[in-house]
């Protein structure tokens, strides 16, 4: 596996940088938005019917089953029409496919429904993360997809507090859903001139960049299942132990309010310091915060913490991947492996819901959290073994220039790397 030396230094992580985006951000915070009360009503409302747990992850698998479309699809379209108009027609599909759930009461056209809303989402995924990938440079790329995080992530929890806004029994909180997801095209269609242009890249299929790239795509799949085992089950979990419904609002947002705060020094601290030593401790992190979710009830207030705490060390490993994969690929087929990624992502996100549902059908409600422990026990797990296949220096720049986020992982990651030479001189 050999490394890309880029002939050109990129752009700067400024405010211009981040002015040129603006459109495509405040669009997809309101979309995101939407996707999170839309995604914590939906899970509401199936333990309210009281459907079984097998069918509720089937659902919400259904969800991540569109990711596998949406992804491949999208990037299609985008070498023909651009980034804007697939946005626009995604929001589009999404915005009735959120309004039709709340017209029927059947459990089957839910999961088309749900599946509709999977492949819009990652459709709006990819159009994103490709139009960052063209602005972004492997000096700032872990900086730009943290900004991306933390307005997708905040948005998401913000999405989810709205459920208190609802009656979760009425059509009201998804036609809600369908205005703010019908109101982000607006800023998006204004961002014209910062869009990138049409036209189309060179492809990669997963087996060349599994070759490329196996680190980012074995962690991507892996957070993935992480992250579908915790978003598609976490309200399915709440109600399940008696919370009420503010007290499940706050539980499922909790994690996305960590993601905000953290989602910027661990992703910035992956641009100094090896990326995969940053997802290790971040992995450990979210075990340790899982464990000890365990030893309390979920209705206290620490429960809110270490749910936050939870969050904050899960989601910035998406964008860890993302930039460690996009480190070592061809800048022409950035498109094509932020595909490949979501597509990953998603599949892992199928098993996700599964594999809690089953661990809540062997040791009952807990065993949503004895899945969270497991999924990032095996990223961290993944990720050493990289470090120990593929070798490379810890800091990436002088210490005197690595940010404080850095050293703040330096230490753990340092750790790592001793155990890593002890072992070789056995």
């Amino acid at each position: 596996m050999n490394s890309v030396v880029r002939s050109d230094d990129g752009p700067a992580l400024t405010k211009d940088l981040a002015l040129t985006t603006w459109g495509l951000f405040v669009g997809l915070a309101l979309l995101m938005a939407a996707s999170g009360l839309f995604g914590t009503l939906l899970g509401v409302r199936s333990e309210l019917k009281g459907l079984p747990t097998v069918v509720s992850s089937l659902i919400s698998a259904s969800y991540y089953l569109g990711f596998l479309v949406g992804s491949r699809a999208t990037l299609d379209a985008l070498g023909r029409v651009g980034h804007i108009r697939v946005f626009a027609a995604l929001a589009s599909l999404l915005s009735a496919s959120m309004l039709a759930v709340g017209l029927v009461d059947s459990s089957a056209i839910w999961a088309f429904l749900r599946f509709v809303t999977g492949l819009c989402i990652a459709g709006q995924y990819v159009v994103a993360e490709s139009w960052l990938n063209d602005l972004a440079d492997n000096s700032n790329r872990g900086r730009l997809l943290a900004i991306y995080m933390v307005v997708t992530t905040g948005a998401y929890g913000i999405g989810q507090l709205l459920l208190n806004t609802v009656d979760v029994r009425l059509i009201t909180g998804f036609a809600f859903c369908s205005v703010l997801t019908s109101l982000a095209v607006a800023p998006v269609a204004l961002s014209e001139s910062s869009a990138p242009p049409v036209q189309r890249r060179e492809h990669i299929s997963l087996r060349e960049l599994a070759k490329v790239v196996p680190t980012g795509v074995g962690s991507c799949w892996m957070v993935g299942l992480a992250h579908g085992a915790m978003t598609g089950m976490a309200a399915i979990y709440a109600t399940r132990v008696g919370l009420s419904i503010g007290q499940t609002s706050l539980f499922v947002a909790a994690p996305m309010v960590g993601g905000v705060l953290l989602q910027w020094p661990i992703s910035a601290a992956s641009d100094d310091v090896d990326r995969r030593a940053v997802g290790v401790a971040a992995a450990i992190g979210a075990v340790a915060a899982s464990i000890l979710l365990l030893l309390g009830p979920a209705s206290s207030p620490m429960a809110l913490v270490l749910m936050a705490v939870l969050g904050g060390m899960s989601y910035p490993l998406y964008s860890i991947a993302g930039a460690y994969t996009n480190d070592w690929v061809e800048p022409e087929q950035g498109n094509a492996a932020a595909s490949q990624l979501i597509t990953l992502y998603g599949l892992g996100a199928i098993v996700g819901p599964f594999f809690a549902a089953g661990m809540m059908v062997v040791a009952g409600p807990s065993g949503f959290y004895w899945a969270l422990v497991a999924a990032h026990a095996l990223i961290a797990a993944f990720l050493i073994y990289r470090m120990r296949a593929w070798r490379a220096p810890l800091a990436k720049r002088p210490w005197n220039e690595v940010s404080l986020p850095a050293r703040a992982f330096f230490v753990p990651a340092t750790v790592v790397a001793m155990g890593r030479r002890y072992r070789k001189a056995k």
